[in-house]
């Protein structure tokens, strides 16, 4: 697999097995896992430290919804960009994640780095 140009990302999911596989396809790919959480409290108590360009975020999380951890992290640390992730298609969540501050979503299915790389160029194209 080739490696695409990435920097440092941070995962975010109540799933302990889908975090593993996603560090290692995100590593795999060239990103660097600087940490993840499976709530969003955790979440947001660690990246602001952690200091990751992108958050990988599940929207399902057992203490809160990815659009609020969304909201909170984007207050906190305004400069990462936010990457949804689900088991879900992005259809199921109507227009809300297009009303976010999120910079796209990724069906947990579909998750490679070359993937998250080219939703997070679209968002930089876009601003």
């Amino acid at each position: 697999m080739d490696r695409v140009a990435v920097g440092r990302v941070f995962i975010v999911d109540d799933s302990a097995p889908f975090r593993t596989v996603a560090r290692e396809l995100l590593e795999g790919g060239g990103y660097q896992v600087v940490g993840d959480a499976a709530t969003g409290a955790e979440a947001l108590a660690a990246v602001p430290e952690a200091r990751p360009d992108t958050v990988l975020l599940d929207i399902a999380l057992p203490d809160m919804d990815g659009f609020s951890v969304c909201r909170a992290l984007h207050r906190a640390v305004p400069a990462v960009t936010v990457v949804f992730c689900s088991i879900r298609d992005a259809e199921h969540y109507g227009d809300a994640i297009e009303q976010s501050s999120a910079a796209g979503f990724l069906p947990k299915s579909a998750l490679s780095a070359a993937a998250l790389a080219l939703v997070v160029a679209r968002r930089a194209e876009r601003r």
